[in-house]
């Protein structure tokens, strides 16, 4: 049975998943700024478990963004073979490794404007890298958690992620944004799944338009 209920706030949501999560980082391990960068170019399609899993090994075996830009596609390939889209991905690295040394001296861009001309970035991977290296928030991470749930929420009815970011950024205090996304995806992966709902024990029960029992 559903409840009627009416869209909450950002602020709302905000304020029950801060109560429930507390502070909160990324999923994805990283020791040096450039690696968080690839471990997201990782991530499309592909979990943050998995990613996790690749990545310390493919670091190891490229320690330096020069060794990524000078490898043997092959090789990269065969490091990420398991995050899927693997041939792709690879490129994508390696062609990042070689702008972000050749354009930006081997520093990651402070801009979205300047992040998105790099291999692999979408706005997705420039937003997640700008507000966790830099602090910086020029947009609203939107990955498939985001998605479904902003649906849920009755924060947007559209589907494409630049839309429901720019519908996002316009609802949400900026100060919360990075959080507000952050606890979202970890909403979808505890309680508020795919395939499976458990909105019993989901602290947004009191408010949820989508609330089912």
């Amino acid at each position: 049975m559903k409840r009627s209920k009416k869209t909450p706030t950002t602020t709302e949501v905000y304020r029950l998943l801060e109560a429930e999560f507390g502070v909160v980082e990324t999923p994805l391990t990283f020791s040096k700024p450039y690696e968080l960068a690839i471990a997201v170019i990782l991530s499309a399609q592909c979990t943050d478990e998995r990613v996790n899993q690749v990545t310390p090994e493919l670091f190891r075996t490229f320690p330096t963004l020069e060794s990524f830009a000078k490898a043997p596609l092959a090789a990269i390939e065969k490091k990420i073979f398991s995050t899927g889209f693997y041939k792709n991905k690879a490129k994508s690295i390696q062609g990042f490794a070689k702008m972000l040394l050749s354009e930006f001296g081997g520093e990651l861009p402070r801009t979205m404007e300047e992040a998105i001309r790099l291999p692999g970035f979408g706005r997705k991977t420039a937003n997640v890298v700008l507000a966790e290296i830099y602090g910086v928030v020029e947009g609203f991470v939107v990955d498939t958690h985001v998605k479904r749930l902003t649906k849920r929420l009755g924060f947007t009815k559209k589907n494409d992620p630049v839309q429901i970011e720019r519908e996002m950024m316009k609802m949400t205090p900026k100060e919360i944004c990075r959080n507000l996304s952050l606890y979202l995806i970890f909403l979808g992966r505890k309680y508020c799944q795919a395939r499976r709902t458990y909105c019993s024990d989901c602290p947004l029960s009191s408010l949820c338009p989508s609330y089912s029992e």
